[in-house]
């Protein structure tokens, strides 16, 4: 069937023909014309040379650019049933966004697309078009999928497996040497230097000053001192038991052949440290309703705040007065929250903070704020954001396959009929 198509297409060359307009398919009660189906092989045919990859042949390549037309078809007509519409605010906004992106102006960024060969106004409802089946992609299948945490455990040790782990350790270490064909007695010596060792370190004792005093290793005047050291450089013999320690912790005994060994874990850093910085802060929130007017709302936290600086505690007035019942019982407090957790008429208020100050009373979306910083700190959520990279990993892989499931089932499911010319 779609030979005969094929055939008017043939003739073109480096310009596109504008045959008069037939219904090429039938999807379900919508028509794809002719047009459509020579617009998209036109803009996927730049979009090819573009790349510098080969078009297919003409047939072939007709062929799949009607499919996917159809399949784009099903997309829109069960965005628009289950009421996903896209306005032109939105529609805009991308559209400066793509502009932008490409150090453009939305002049220049038009300018050079109808100098490539698009026409500008099928090139803002493509784009539309691409937004609203994204959001139904999203809707359909994105956010049906659920990422458990053993799922990213595994994920994750999978990918250590490889030698994906790229934590340095700084180590510090003691031998208490043996010789290599030690007598019972050399043995017996040994032990009891090493259980000196210990006790030392069990009343608390500074490793490195221990170590200085009693190992043989060659490092002894440094404190023990080996450095940092990768998880791949780390000796085979304490390969092992490193990545286990937590930081300042002290290994079991390790044998070895050169004798008894303890490492400390000194210090542990990821290659891929993602240091963030954490806000502690309480808030007090009064909401408004048909009941509290904004002017009652501010006027009731303005009170509050007089009394927080006459000496009464701020958690105390926040359990008791605060409309955001989960922080009320702690208290008021919000926990360690990092860039971006707040909104951001919020998060404005509570930066321009010092530690231990007050904020003047706001008003954000949710209601009249009052807020009391306790500190501030930097952490490294390297571990917090590996986690979070496995997440969006296993949900792109896993969001490809439902996907493609998915579109499949539209696809078998829709009425599609095709047309000669």
């Amino acid at each position: 069937m779609i030979r005969f198509l094929c055939l008017s297409l043939l003739m073109m060359t480096s310009v596109w023909a504008q045959p008069m307009d037939r219904i090429v398919a039938v999807v379900n009660d919508e028509v794809v014309l002719e047009s459509e189906l020579i617009e998209m092989a036109q803009t996927i045919s730049l979009q090819l040379r573009k790349r510098q990859v080969a078009i297919p042949p003409r047939d072939v390549f007709i062929s799949q650019v009607l499919e996917r037309l159809i399949v784009k078809k099903l997309q829109i007509q069960t965005a628009i049933r289950i009421g996903i519409r896209l306005g032109d605010d939105d529609l805009n906004t991308s559209i400066q966004r793509i502009a932008k992106n490409n150090s453009m102006t939305l002049t220049q960024f038009r300018d050079v697309l109808e100098r490539d060969g698009y026409d500008y106004t099928a090139f803002r409802e493509s784009i539309r078009e691409d937004m609203i089946v994204s959001r139904l992609n999203k809707v359909q299948v994105g956010d049906k999928i659920i990422v458990s945490d053993r799922e990213i455990d595994n994920f994750l040790a999978t990918q250590a497996m490889q030698g994906g782990s790229q934590d340095a350790y700084r180590l510090l270490h003691i031998l208490i040497s043996v010789p290599e064909a030690a007598s019972p007695e050399e043995i017996q010596v040994a032990e009891a230097k090493l259980a000196k060792i210990q006790l030392l370190l069990e009343k608390g004792g500074n490793f490195s000053d221990i170590a200085s005093g009693y190992s043989d290793a060659q490092n002894a005047l440094e404190g023990g001192e080996l450095g940092w050291r990768l998880q791949g450089e780390l000796p085979s013999l304490f390969a092992t038991v490193v990545p286990s320690l937590a930081v300042s912790e002290v290994s079991d005994v390790i044998r070895g052949g050169g004798g008894f060994h303890l490492v400390k874990l000194a210090d542990k850093k990821s290659q891929e440290e993602h240091m963030v910085k954490q806000t502690s802060a309480s808030h007090i929130l009064i909401k408004t309703n048909d009941i509290v007017s904004d002017e009652d709302a501010e006027s009731r936290l303005n009170t509050l705040r007089v009394r927080v600086e006459n000496g009464e505690d701020f958690a105390e007035l926040a359990r008791a007065h605060s409309d955001d019942m989960v922080s009320a019982l702690r208290g008021g407090g919000l926990g360690w929250a990092t860039p971006g957790m707040m909104v951001p008429e919020f998060e404005k208020q509570m930066n321009a903070l010092t530690d231990n100050e007050m904020s003047d009373v706001f008003k954000s979306r949710f209601g009249w704020h009052l807020i009391l910083l306790h500190e501030r700190r930097e952490q490294n959520m390297a571990e917090e954001y590996k986690r979070s990279k496995a997440r969006e990993q296993i949900h792109s892989r896993r969001m490809a396959e439902e996907l493609e499931a998915w579109t499949r089932q539209l696809r078998d499911e829709a009425y599609v009929e095709y047309r000669n010319l």
